[in-house]
């Protein structure tokens, strides 16, 4: 996957959503600020719950997908992850088309960008029973994927935070959601297991998480 994916036969799509990580670093996320990752390693686990959206005349509102991935350095510099997608099985045949099409680079918008600059290698990919909850206050956020995947994360709070506030910042140099004007909502992760795609973790509590909407268009036609 080094090559931009053309999008001939790409209807005009647009979805919006939220993500969050879980991963090994070290609280608040070195990545996001485009820094290496803590000990220069990272075990990651992304999540996706789209919101509201469509694919040409297929709604997408109300899927998910989860990428598993590891790798060393600094992502925004050299470094290359290995990942393996889960699709939503809930997914309908179009809507697993476009899942597939949108996450993986070939539909444009930001993963076509993502996956050809920053993927080394897709160890796998299936569709599988995922659920995602993300609190409207975000006051907590989760996913599991049937009995592989279990891990979640909280706000980050301290003993000089003010707890109706969230920890929030700006125009982070290293989203991984791509640019974006909305905010990072800074976390800890309550723990992280997974076994898939070559990767198996077992994140203890503490840990980096964090939250970040999206909103994704395509097919970047010229």
């Amino acid at each position: 996957m080094t090559e931009h994916t053309s999008v001939v036969n790409i209807p005009d799509w647009h979805i919006a959503g939220e993500w969050f990580d879980v991963c090994s670093c070290n609280s608040p996320c070195p990545c996001t600020f485009a820094q290496a990752p803590t000990n220069n390693h990272c075990e990651v686990l992304w999540a996706y719950r789209i919101n509201s959206g469509h694919y040409g005349g297929v709604p997408m509102t109300g899927l998910y997908v989860v990428l598993l991935a590891g790798f060393d350095g600094n992502l925004w510099d050299e470094a290359k992850l290995d990942c393996g997608f889960f699709f939503d099985a809930k997914a309908n045949d179009t809507q697993r088309e476009a899942l597939v099409n949108i996450f993986t680079g070939k539909a444009g918008s930001w993963m076509s960008q993502f996956v050809p600059a920053h993927v080394r290698q897709v160890n796998g990919a299936e569709f599988a029973d995922i659920s995602v909850e993300i609190d409207s206050d975000l006051e907590r956020w989760s996913v599991k994927v049937d009995d592989r995947v279990d891990a979640s994360g909280k706000p980050l709070y301290g003993p000089t935070s003010d707890k109706s506030k969230l920890l929030q910042s700006f125009n982070p140099p290293g989203s991984e959601v791509g640019p974006t004007d909305a905010p990072v909502t800074w976390g800890k992760g309550t723990g992280g297991r997974w076994t898939a795609f070559g990767f198996e973790q077992n994140i203890p509590a503490g840990q980096a998480s964090k939250h970040i909407p999206f909103d994704w268009q395509g097919p970047d036609r010229s």
